[in-house]
């Protein structure tokens, strides 16, 4: 199946750092941002010349964001704990606490189109190196969460180490996956109604590597990260696509002028390359 635009190769347009994470298209500016998490900074590409330039230091190994509704940068901060957003640059936190209990490091997010935050919240920034700082699993679980102003509650309870995360275009299917077995990825769907999850099931099986973080584009076909290519997945699970690049694969994300551009986080570069598609959230957050 193709889904890279005729003609198109795969650009590195910045290297350097040493685990790239958290990417995420700002149309106001046509930049990409992402995190340089052990390296505790923010950088963007500005797509118009091709320059990179660090937005923040000492940021707290930020990892996922994501847009809200209101063009505002939400995202996850290890070193905080916490779910934050970004007001005329600098850092606001939402939520840090589940009750009496502060939250492990989340570390991916989406934003539903009725406003409301989900996340997900595993150890890595407690337990990792180089990736936040050493503490407890205080509640006792790694949940994915659902937040709205003044309430947060668990969504899903039954995973290990929930990390990327993403909904189908009409937000009936939730995907997250697991990253418990880094050499092998899991990728788990969940029936959203009401605001809430049932049925969680088994969709699909990444190798060779894990599902870090995924997209999911208009026609539902989820665009994952693995240990050495972009994997496309079709609605039903099934492999359909794999893009190649020279280095593992964190995170992912649709950009550019018309949105067919896909912009991927890896170990040490920033990479871009057309596709035939945008996604499943570009009209909504194009502006």
């Amino acid at each position: 199946m193709d889904v890279v635009a005729p003609g198109a190769r795969l650009e590195r347009v910045w290297t350097g750092g040493s685990w790239g994470e958290g990417p995420v298209w700002l149309p106001g500016t046509q930049s990409l941002r992402w995190s340089e998490i052990h390296g505790n900074r923010i950088y963007e590409y500005d797509s118009r010349s091709g320059e990179t330039h660090v937005h923040r230091q000492d940021v707290e190994f930020t990892n996922g964001r994501t847009l809200d509704l209101a063009g505002r940068v939400v995202q996850c901060s290890h070193g905080r704990r916490c779910v934050e957003v970004e007001v005329d640059g600098e850092p606001t936190t939402l939520v840090d606490h589940w009750g009496e209990h502060r939250l492990n490091s989340p570390n991916d997010i989406v934003v539903a189109s009725d406003g409301a935050i989900w996340f997900t919240d595993p150890p890595y920034g407690i337990t990792q190196p180089d990736e936040g700082h050493p503490g407890s699993m205080e509640y006792g679980g790694c949940w994915v969460f659902r937040y709205e102003p003044g309430l947060l509650r668990p969504a899903i309870t039954d995973m290990q180490r929930p990390n990327g995360l993403a909904f189908s275009p009409d937000e009936s299917l939730l995907y997250v996956s697991d990253t418990v077995d880094t050499a092998r990825g899991l990728i788990r769907v969940y029936d959203v109604t009401d605001a809430t999850v049932s049925n969680g099931r088994d969709f699909a099986t990444v190798l060779p590597g894990c599902s870090d973080g995924f997209r999911v584009d208009v026609t539902g076909r989820i665009w994952t990260s693995s240990l050495d290519a972009v994997q496309v997945l079709s609605p039903d699970g099934e492999l359909v696509a794999r893009i190649p690049v020279p280095e593992k694969i964190s995170n992912l994300c649709f950009g550019g002028p018309d949105g067919t551009d896909l912009y991927i986080t890896a170990s040490t570069s920033l990479y871009r390359i057309r596709t035939l598609t945008t996604g499943a959230t570009w009209a909504r957050t194009a502006g």
